[in-house]
């Protein structure tokens, strides 16, 4: 375990590899799982505001289900994720033209339209966080939709932290990230 600040970070952050490689997975991740993206409930009212400006990018499928049920969901348990399609993909999600999903909130922030990049969730995977009272828990979530990351990654040699350097520093900030890096690196 590495200690950095109020987070706990399991070793796999350091030891293991990972880049995203869409070419092959197509952005399953947009649309595998029980849910939309986990959202922050500081985030709730950023997807609210970058709504209107996302809306371009959206697919009909998507603004039908975010107009229908909102830009968020609660659940059972209740945690919030974004909206999806008829519970397989994110509402957010669209395809390009090779069909691959990728995100249309993080598309209109390259574009210059909002300030919200995207859920801090999506951001920061294949680290997942769980919040205690007192501190954060980094854990490496292992997905079997990402495996052509995992051997994509390994063969670059890039570690999963720092395939996550800008996710890392938006959640957390700079300093923390060099810390970080001093502690796994010596």
């Amino acid at each position: 375990m590495i200690l950095v600040d109020n987070a706990v970070i399991s070793d796999d952050v350091k030891e293991q590899f990972f880049v995203c490689d869409l070419s092959a997975c197509k952005g399953a991740c947009c649309v595998e799982g029980d849910l939309g993206a986990p959202l922050e409930e500081s985030e709730l009212q950023e997807l609210k505001d970058a709504y209107e400006s996302v809306k371009p990018y959206l697919s009909e499928e998507g603004i039908k289900a975010i107009e229908k049920e909102g830009t968020y969901i609660m659940d059972f348990e209740g945690d919030y994720s974004t909206t999806t399609i008829g519970n397989k993909e994110c509402a957010f999600a669209i395809y390009d033209e090779k069909r691959v999903l990728k995100c249309g909130i993080e598309q209109a922030f390259f574009d210059g339209k909002t300030t919200f990049r995207k859920p801090i969730s999506c951001h920061l995977y294949p680290i997942r966080i769980t919040k205690y009272d007192h501190y954060d828990a980094l854990n490496y979530d292992r997905w079997d939709i990402c495996s052509a990351a995992c051997t994509l990654g390994d063969k670059l040699g890039v570690p999963v932290y720092k395939f996550l350097k800008d996710a890392l520093i938006r959640k957390y900030g700079e300093a923390w990230y060099q810390e970080l890096c001093a502690e796994i690196e010596g």
